[in-house]
């Protein structure tokens, strides 16, 4: 299946993938591709980006690639304002942002790279939780949620304080799960730790006994041996976010895709281009490393072919 269509401040943490001075991308010198490929935006999809710039910097090192994690707002800001070259994102580009780019000048191609289950997440002290209605979540963090205990949510469930960690508001996923679970894009209670930068969620609820936090299944993935996956009824059960439940939506409502989005100026570069397409042809086999599900190899081929044609310019 395929789907078309922010704390304050912006927290940057920024990966420089800086090639060697010498080699060449195939051994023949003059003609190694070169040049600067400039990406920000959501931290969920900043794995895929990151592994996926790993391996395109071994094969090119005459390419700088640099990602950045200002959140999926954040990252818009940016692309809309031409300082970016492809902008991460774990929601589709609103309206408003789409206008942003129109203004600029900016025209740019939508491109489906992943599919997540976006994770309710407990520390793995915790011996009661092991699964929470979409209703007790809208309770749980609800703009007016009067929870402040888990007994709060369920009585049998001891009277400690609920210690909540989320991603902030430039957040793609703060803009999905609110509008998933409490009704209403950014409708959300404020007292709790946020960032924009998902490994700190992850410190702030494996440090905690009594904690609670939502954020992208890569994450978890990647720090199973410090935190416990909850599972959540979204109507016919519990359910965990795995790779099966994802891929066939029976992890419903969380299971989401994740973008990246191109803009057309951008690939008259080749070092761009080339980014774009490697991408694209090495995704079944990097999604899955960092912890979400990749697309068919034949939907990444579609993708592939909404890339606009362009004239090749000096990288």
């Amino acid at each position: 299946m395929r789907l078309k269509s922010s704390a304050t401040g912006i927290l940057t943490l920024s990966v420089l993938l800086l090639g060697a001075c010498g080699g060449d991308a195939g051994g023949d010198g003059g003609t190694a591709l070169r040049g600067e490929v400039v990406i920000d935006g959501s931290s969920t999809v900043f794995p895929v980006a990151e592994a996926v710039a790993e391996e395109f910097q071994k094969e090119n090192p005459r390419v700088r690639v640099s990602v950045a994690l200002s959140g999926t707002g954040g990252g818009f800001k940016r692309f809309c304002a031409g300082e970016t070259d492809l902008s991460n994102a774990s929601r589709p580009i609103r309206e408003s942002e789409i206008e942003a780019c129109r203004a600029a000048g900016i025209e740019f191609t939508e491109l489906s790279v992943a599919w997540d289950g976006l994770s309710v997440i407990a520390n793995p002290s915790n011996s009661f939780l092991t699964c929470l209605t979409v209703a007790e979540l809208a309770r749980i963090w609800g703009p007016s949620s009067p929870a402040r205990t888990w007994r709060d949510v369920r009585s049998e469930w001891p009277a400690d304080e609920i210690r909540l960690y989320g991603p902030g508001t430039d957040s793609g996923t703060f803009d999905y799960f609110t509008e998933t679970v409490n009704g209403e894009s950014g409708a959300s209670r404020a007292d709790y730790q946020a960032s924009e930068d998902d490994n700190i969620l992850v410190q702030g609820v494996s440090g905690d006994d009594s904690s609670l936090g939502y954020f992208g299944y890569g994450y978890y993935s990647r720090n199973q041996d410090r935190l416990k996956l909850i599972a959540v009824d979204g109507g016919n059960g519990c359910v965990t976010p795995t790779d099966e439940t994802i891929a066939d939506g029976s992890y419903a409502p969380l299971s989401r895709p994740l973008f990246v989005y191109v803009r057309h100026s951008a690939l008259e570069r080749p070092a761009v281009r080339a980014y774009v397409e490697y991408m694209l042809q090495n995704a079944p086999e990097l999604v899955p490393a960092t912890g979400y599900h990749a697309l068919s190899v034949e939907e990444y081929r579609a993708e592939m072919a909404e890339l606009p044609r362009t004239t090749d310019a000096a990288g």
